[in-house]
């Protein structure tokens, strides 16, 4: 079973300071310059082709490794057939006393160990797997950061014409555009950054979405979404359009007339809330609201998983905790002593 795992946000000092250590070490210890690169290089040309995992799913592993990989040669293990349970146990209490990463952070890890060394068994490069003595860590369920209806209206406003530069594209039509997609259909950034010009649907109000796993899935807009996103197509993408096909036919582009990326869609969306006078918020908020609000409006939680593309219903749950008034009025109803 494969994991879809996200980059960690506070990796690159620590990976400095490792590197530097051992790369030290292995020059006074480890005549060895081969180490895991075959088996590393290997296992993710298997989980590129053969799983078909995503670009960012692929990054994030190789990420995971690559800190495993330092942390093992630190250790001492010079090769993938020295790796023992007490090196994989000395590196994932590495993840909570060295980096302080919260348990999901790592358990996100194992999954990656677990899933590497299985992969090494299977392909011969060790008899035994040693991270079949690991434990996931106790996960909890940390409520999400929803929005209320009165904030999404003050951010859904935020993006505005800018009267110092009346000549350039209306940029801010894309900012809304893309606020206004990220909440009533409940998109994750990427797969915002992903919609090409095929995918949306005017005629049924529709946007064919390329989800985790490359899986497909259909989600309404919404017409005050609709709106928006006509009016940027109408009015600022032909303004940022360059010739020569930059823009790889994608629907959200750029200044300079490429698409979007998630890491400006992420920009996009805390500009905006900044403006509007709200903290703490980023793409995923918006999919968190857009699941929350659903519920609360009392849809039923089999089509909220279905358009948020989540294969496990359990993941879907969390946003029945988030609205407290109706937890508060099913117990009103249902409870003897009410």
């Amino acid at each position: 079973m494969f994991f879809a795992v996200k980059r960690p946000a506070r990796h690159d000092q620590w990976l400095v300071e490792k590197t530097r250590t051992t790369r030290a070490k292995k020059k006074s210890t480890h005549p060895n310059k081969q180490g895991f690169a075959r088996e590393k290089s290997a296992f993710l040309t298997y989980i590129r082709v053969e799983c078909g995992l995503s670009a960012n799913t692929i990054e994030a592993y190789e990420l995971d490794i690559r800190q495993l990989i330092i942390d093992l040669e630190h250790q001492g293990v010079a090769a993938v057939d020295q790796i023992t349970p007490r090196a994989l146990i000395g590196h994932v209490a590495g993840l909570r006393s060295e980096r302080n990463l919260a348990a999901a952070s790592v358990a996100r890890h194992l999954a990656t160990i677990k899933v590497f060394c299985r992969w090494l068994v299977a392909h011969g490069h060790l008899e035994q797997n040693p991270a079949d003595i690991l434990d996931q860590p106790t996960r909890w369920k940390r409520l999400p950061n929803v929005l209320t209806p009165k904030q999404v209206k003050m951010l859904l406003a935020a993006p505005a014409p800018n009267p110092d530069r009346p000549d350039e594209p209306p940029l801010w039509l894309r900012d809304r555009a893309l606020l206004e997609l990220l909440y009533a259909s409940g998109l994750r950034a990427s797969e915002a950054a992903g919609i090409g010009l095929t995918d949306v649907q005017h005629a049924l109000g529709v946007i064919r979405v390329l989800g985790k796993g490359a899986k497909e899935r259909l989600v309404p807009m919404g017409k005050p979404a609709q709106d928006a996103l006509e009016a940027y197509l109408d009015t600022c993408r032909p303004r940022l359009e360059r010739p020569g096909g930059r823009d790889g036919g994608r629907v959200l582009l750029s200044r300079t007339g490429r698409p979007l990326e998630r890491v400006a869609i992420w920009q996009i969306v805390r500009r905006n809330a900044a403006i509007a006078g709200l903290k703490g918020v980023h793409p995923h908020v918006l999919r968190h609201t857009f699941a929350t609000h659903l519920l609360a409006g009392g849809a039923d939680l089999r089509v909220v998983q279905e358009l948020l593309g989540h294969a496990d219903i359990g993941t879907t749950q969390i946003y029945t905790h988030v609205d407290h008034k109706r937890l508060r009025d099913v117990h009103r109803k249902y409870h003897p002593r009410r």
